[in-house]
This record gives C-alpha cells, structure tokens and sequence, in this order.
C-alpha cells in the first residue's frame, strides 16, 4: 500500500512542475493566478497523502485545511486587486 502512496506522491509532484511551467510562462495575469491555484490545490493533495503515510492524518489535514483557507483568501485578493485595476 506504501508503493502505491509513494507513486501518488511522485504523481502529484509532477503535476505540479506542469503547474509550475504554467505560472512561468503563461501569457496572462490570469494563467499565472490559475497556476498557482492549481499548485495549492495538488499541495493540499500532497499534504493529505503524507498524512496517510505517516499514520497522523488528523493533523495533516488541519494543516491542509489552514493552506486552503490561506489559498481561498489570497486568490480573493488577487481578484479584487485586478477587478480594481481593470475598473480604472
């Protein structure tokens, strides 16, 4: 059951290299930002998965839900900022 843990790790690791390349090259403001969220979402992933490795899910997923919430509220502010910025 490790192995197949351990390959889910690796997964998720490269998807977020993919992400990565989003956030470096993408054309648009709104590339990057979808980039990031997308790294912070296969994070959270990550964090659950090591949890379930380690045999302490519980705080592992306290602290994914603390990223998430951080997530949530940054993307937030990044929206409002550009919403403004577009506006004037």
């Amino acid at each position: 059951m490790n192995a197949f843990f351990i390959g889910m790790l690796i997964a998720l690791a490269l998807l977020i290299v993919v992400y990565l390349y989003r956030v470096i090259q993408g054309p648009t403001v709104f590339d990057r930002v979808l980039g990031l969220n997308g790294i912070s979402s296969k994070a959270i992933i990550l964090l659950v998965l090591i949890g379930t490795i380690y045999e302490r899910v519980e705080m592992f997923v306290d602290i994914s839900t603390g990223y998430a919430l951080l997530n949530l509220v940054g993307s937030l502010a990044i929206a409002k900022y550009l919403e403004q910025k577009r506006g004037a």
